[in-house]
């Protein structure tokens, strides 16, 4: 088996790690992992002799002793337990044990009272508390200790950026660097502290589900930020519009239970019923972000006036609302009837330009290198796969593409990418024919890639199912011997007079 070698230091010291060429990109990490002796919560950074960050995946370069990449151990997630723990310890608090015996006294008082009183409630909500203070403060600390090169800069531009390689406090300052490269910090006033605790709010109002998660957030509003810049649309469209597209890729799916809106209905959930069946899910991410910009401290908006916030607030609705999936053919037609003739100075193009726009970049995963969107891919089927669980326990009618007995990996994206992402994305190119090489390519490499996986998968399928009927013909034939055998060993016996 053919394997490469990578040459490396970790604070100075040499080091270099062997690896199969078809290594798990996981298994790649591990291993850097273990070489700088790092926690499962510590980030990880390689650059290569120039200093520019790389992807620590079995795609990085073969190298030399005397080119050796540098990895650094740089800090650690803000949102891990062990760091939780240190700093609530050094402050004198253990937060988990307070939790766990807060929640043992609870059920010991609701056996006895039968109901929870205020005060354990109170204790609830200052324990809650106690926590965001305490994630802020990691979050803050993280984000104020690192700084991101231009080359990182240039890097977030572009399709093909990986987020494995970094942790959610990152992510928090790399969407800070959006706001700042796009010049909104400076056109709109907005307060950096405001921004930071807005995007900490953001952050916090994501839940932890396999695939709509605040990674998932990052990676829409990445590929939003990168089409802003690759179709050069400062120069075609106003701030405000593409302040609205940025902050709307961030909202999009906030609060996301990972049940689609199908399930909301058909469950009649809390959401279904407010929103009257009508894009339930959508309807509430949209809710969630106002609730967060209500907030002083975290309103991006509050030095614009009445005008402009009333602009934003309708153009944020318009772009979160188009995200759900059983408008994609009124979109996309509407887009198409208007593309001969497109008028950048006409707001209702522009309107369904933002709208396909958000589209694009929310389904883009496919556009990314393989080893970044195809760990996506299983993530979100892990989703589906939990829904259609749910739903057959619940007696729902169960969503096709989600039950596990009959959908595949490769068969899941076959369908969506000749049918739904291609059309979408070609209709855009149309528009921005620069595009062509940057999300339509990886997307036709992507298809050809899962239908070889498809075509493989159901070779394999023939193959047992071949192999169970030759097994079967073979147990027939054995059994029809048997008899056959048995039959000529008891007839002369049988033809024997009874002689009693």
């Amino acid at each position: 088996m053919a394997t490469k070698i990578i040459y490396f230091t970790v604070n100075g010291r040499p080091e270099q790690a062997e690896f199969p060429m078809d290594c798990p990109a996981q298994d790649v990490k591990d291993l850097f992992r273990s070489a700088a002796e790092a926690g499962p919560h510590d980030i990880l950074k390689l650059y290569n002799p120039k200093g520019n960050i790389i992807n620590i995946s079995p795609n990085l370069e073969p190298n030399s002793p005397n080119s050796c990449y540098k990895l650094e151990v740089v800090a650690a997630d803000c949102n891990s337990e062990p760091l939780g723990a240190e700093l609530a310890g050094a402050l004198g608090f253990d937060l988990s044990s307070m939790e766990k015996r807060l929640q043992g006294l609870e059920k010991k008082i609701l056996i006895e009272a039968g109901e929870t009183p205020a005060v354990v409630y109170e204790m609830k909500k200052q324990v809650d508390s106690f926590r965001e203070k305490l994630e802020k403060c990691l979050c803050c600390h993280i984000c104020s200790s690192l700084e991101v090169s231009d080359e990182v800069r240039q890097y977030l531009k572009t399709p093909t950026f990986d987020n494995w390689q970094w942790e959610d406090a990152e992510i928090m300052v790399l969407l800070q660097v959006m706001y700042t490269d796009l010049d909104f910090i400076a056109t709109f006033n907005i307060e950096p502290e405001v921004l930071q605790q807005f995007l900490f709010e953001v952050y916090r109002r994501y839940n932890n589900i396999p695939f709509h998660n605040f990674k998932h957030c990052f990676c829409v509003t990445q590929m939003m930020y990168g089409l802003i810049w690759l179709t050069d649309l400062r120069s075609k469209m106003d701030s405000v519009d593409l302040l609205i597209m940025l902050t709307s890729a961030v909202c999009h799916d906030l609060d996301h239970t990972g049940y689609n809106n199908a399930y909301q209905i058909n469950a009649r959930t809390e959401l279904a019923l407010r929103y009257n069946d009508i894009s339930p899910l959508e309807n509430h991410h949209c809710a969630v972000a106002f609730e967060i910009l209500e907030k002083t401290e975290s309103n991006i908006f509050r030095n614009l006036s009445m005008d402009q916030y009333k602009r934003i607030r309708e153009g944020i609705i318009k772009c979160i609302l188009a995200t759900d999936m059983t408008r994609h053919n009124e979109i996309l037609s509407k887009f198409k009837s208007i593309l001969p003739a497109f008028d950048f100075t006409n707001k209702d193009h522009r309107d369904v330009l933002m709208m396909i726009l958000i589209k694009v970049s929310d389904i883009s995963n496919e556009a990314r290198p393989m080893e970044v969107a195809e760990p996506w891919l299983d993530c979100l089927l892990q989703e589906f796969y939990n829904q259609s669980d749910v739903e057959k326990l619940e007696g729902l009618p169960v969503t096709p593409f989600m039950d596990r007995d009959k959908v595949t990996k490769p068969s899941s994206q076959t369908g969506f990418i000749r049918f739904v992402l291609l059309p979408l994305f070609i209709e855009l190119a149309n528009l921005f024919p620069c595009l062509e090489q940057h999300i339509i390519d990886p997307v036709r490499k992507a298809l050809d890639y899962y239908t070889e996986m498809e075509k493989a998968l159901e070779r394999k399928k023939q193959n047992r199912a071949q192999s169970e009927n030759t097994a079967k013909s073979k147990e027939t034939a054995v059994g029809a011997q048997s008899a056959m055998g048995c039959h000529t060993d008891a007839g002369p016996e049988a033809s024997k007079p009874d002689t009693q």
